[in-house]
This record gives C-alpha cells, sequence and structure tokens, in this order.
C-alpha cells in the first residue's frame, strides 16, 4: 500500500543520515523505526496486564489453535474430567 505522508525537513534529514549509516533505505529504515515502536508498545501492554488477564489471553491464543473439526463426545469429556 503506498501512502503520501509529509514529514519535517529536519526529520528527514536525520532519516537520510540515518539511512546511510545503516546502508538502508529511508523507507527501510521507517519500516524498522515503525515496527519497533509497535512491538515495544505490545510488550508494554502486555506487560500492564494482570495474572489473570495474561492467562485469559493465553486461552484465547491456544483456542485459536485449536482444530475445530475435531470433536469429542461428551462422554469423553465427562471421563477425563472424572480422573
Amino acid at each position: 500500500m503506498k501512502k503520501n505522508i509529509d514529514i519535517d525537513e529536519t526529520i528527514l534529514t536525520k532519516l537520510k543520515i540515518l539511512s546511510a549509516f545503516e546502508n538502508m533505505s529511508v523507507k527501510a529504515l521507517m519500516e524498522k523505526a515503525i515496527s519497533f515502536f509497535v512491538e515495544q508498545k505490545e510488550k508494554e501492554r502486555l506487560n500492564a496486564l494482570s495474572d489473570e488477564q495474561k492467562e485469559d489471553l493465553g486461552l484465547l491464543l491456544l483456542m485459536q489453535q485449536v482444530d475445530r473439526t475435531e470433536t469429542v463426545s461428551r462422554e469423553e469429556v465427562m471421563n477425563a474430567l472424572g480422573e
């Protein structure tokens, strides 16, 4: 997706200098910086969760990985709970 954004000239100059030092294009440098920022925000948000919320999130992620075509009978569930 191509988007045009306005960037302050001083920031653009700094981006160009950094991209030369990093030996990458300005676009690649901006993508890397944005990815890093998003990752940091995700970590901050995850660290702010309570233990119960972390468990709920973990359970949700596990539930999304389940093969929904596989089914278990009620009897099998009750037997597993009885053990």
